[in-house]
């Protein structure tokens, strides 16, 4: 009873910040499996997958509602990731767990810097191919490797790099998310991993009416506000995982 309702707080919690946000919210749900739910860091990064793939297809469908997806730029975006998910998301299990755990404390710390550092965006009309191949292919290994949806990489790569508007980012996000993490988990199909589905179901069925209200959320509270208390929390939790990598 305890692991279910402990599931069913973390989910909520997380699919809040995943529909408020469209993207770091995804990066607490392999912490909340490690630390709550008892998971090895490979059980916790590939039930992610399974958490955020869900997940994000839920707050995919009310962004896309509101005409908020560039579904066109979002779709060449995760093209170019799809390949490194896969393969990152093969490597994944065949590394050592501290390893796991240490490079998810360090990407979770810069998914927290990144957040506390305002967006910036190019000129009107101006795109970068190069850059936003580049960009797309480190997000999808990012995926691949930790479990992660990688909003806190999209949303600014798709306002700095490919000009759009930061809610157009945040709906477009979701479908590159959505993409890559479901590429990843087709790679680890398989594997061995041992899943426990008790644990995964209510998790993610909190998280997906989670990202319901946070998506209604983020219409009432101040965004930026949202997001800087979110970095603070997850920047947090990136240095406990970091201490428990190294001791």
């Amino acid at each position: 009873m305890t692991a279910l309702i402990l599931a069913l707080v973390a989910g909520a919690v997380i699919g809040l910040a995943l529909g408020g946000l469209g993207g770091g919210g995804s990066v607490l749900a392999v912490p909340a499996l490690i630390y709550l739910l008892g998971f090895t860091p490979a059980q916790a990064t590939t039930a992610s997958l399974v958490i955020v793939s869900l997940t994000s297809v839920t707050a995919l469908v009310g962004h896309a509602r509101d005409g908020n997806v560039a579904w066109r730029t979002g779709l060449l975006f995760a093209a170019a990731g799809i390949v490194p998910a896969m393969i990152a998301g093969a490597l994944a299990g065949h590394l050592p767990q501290a390893l796991l755990t240490l490079a998810f404390a360090v990407i979770a710390a810069l998914a927290a810097l990144r957040m506390l550092r305002p967006a910036r965006t190019e000129p009107s009309g101006t795109v970068r191919p190069g850059k936003a191949g580049a960009a797309g292919a480190g997000l999808g290994a990012v995926t691949g490797f930790l479990g992660v949806g990688g909003g806190f990489l999209a949303v600014p790569a798709l306002v700095s790099v490919l000009s759009l508007p930061m809610r157009r980012a945040v709906g477009t996000s979701l479908l590159v998310i959505t993409i890559n993490s479901l590429a990843a988990l087709a790679a680890r199909a398989g594997s061995g991993t041992h899943l426990d589905w008790a644990v995964i179901a209510p998790f993610t069925a909190a998280a997906i009416l989670g990202a319901w209200d946070g998506k209604r959320l983020a219409k009432r509270l101040n965004g930026r506000t949202l997001q800087r208390l979110f970095a603070w929390v997850l920047l947090a939790v990136a240095a406990f995982m970091l201490v428990d990598a190294l001791l």
